[in-house]
């Protein structure tokens, strides 16, 4: 069974914090990864985790998993990541750790940020964009609030979904400032893969 580090033996009713949320979060991805979870189990543990209220429904998501020393994201947590490029694609998928800024320099090439099962180390991403002819994509997932309102567009597109009350809490506001020319900024949630089960 896999046990909260910082909680373990505090009672199951006691309320759950954001920190609390966000461990299971990381321990269901790494499980994730490790092959021990599917995709659709992953997706159905990490929205409980998000809307848990008490330790003992958190322990619920985590107590068939077992704890392998030196499995799941020990990727160090950085306060700044520098994305520079020309001509180019870059991706952030799975299990990458979200830092506290973003610097991200690029022309003529896309940019994806996917934080559907990336590891929240902090409650705030700011998202420095310097982008000329290209597309940054933000792929998100259930408490996690963008927003490009100090964001310069020149001749370009930004697409945020309009904010809908889901009763989630919020475990991450991403913050875009900065300038994009000739461009787009698409925020989504993930697609859905019909046909598989996995």
């Amino acid at each position: 069974m896999t046990v909260l580090p910082s909680r373990v033996g505090e009672s199951p009713g006691l309320r759950a914090s954001h920190a609390d949320r966000d461990r299971v979060v990381d321990v269901l991805s790494g499980a994730a990864g490790a092959g021990r979870l599917t995709a659709e189990e992953l997706d159905e543990r990490v929205g409980a985790a998000l809307t848990a209220r008490t330790l003992g429904e958190l322990a619920v998501l985590t107590a068939d998993l077992p704890v392998v020393p030196g499995e799941g994201p020990v990727a160090e947590v950085k306060d700044v990541v520098r994305i520079q490029q020309e001509g180019a694609s870059t991706r952030r998928g799975d299990g990458w750790v979200v830092p506290r800024r973003l610097e991200i320099r690029s022309a003529w090439g896309e940019v994806t940020l996917d934080l559907t099962r990336a590891v929240i180390a902090h409650d705030t991403l700011h998202i420095d964009l310097d982008m000329r002819a290209g597309m940054l994509k933000l792929v998100t997932r259930p408490g996690v609030v963008v927003d490009t309102d100090s964001l310069v567009a020149r001749y370009a597109e930004v697409k945020v979904p309009r904010a809908v009350g889901t009763g989630t809490p919020v475990v991450l506001r991403v913050r875009v400032t900065g300038e994009i020319s000739w461009g787009q900024v698409v925020v989504r949630s993930p697609r859905r893969r019909f046909g598989r089960k996995a």
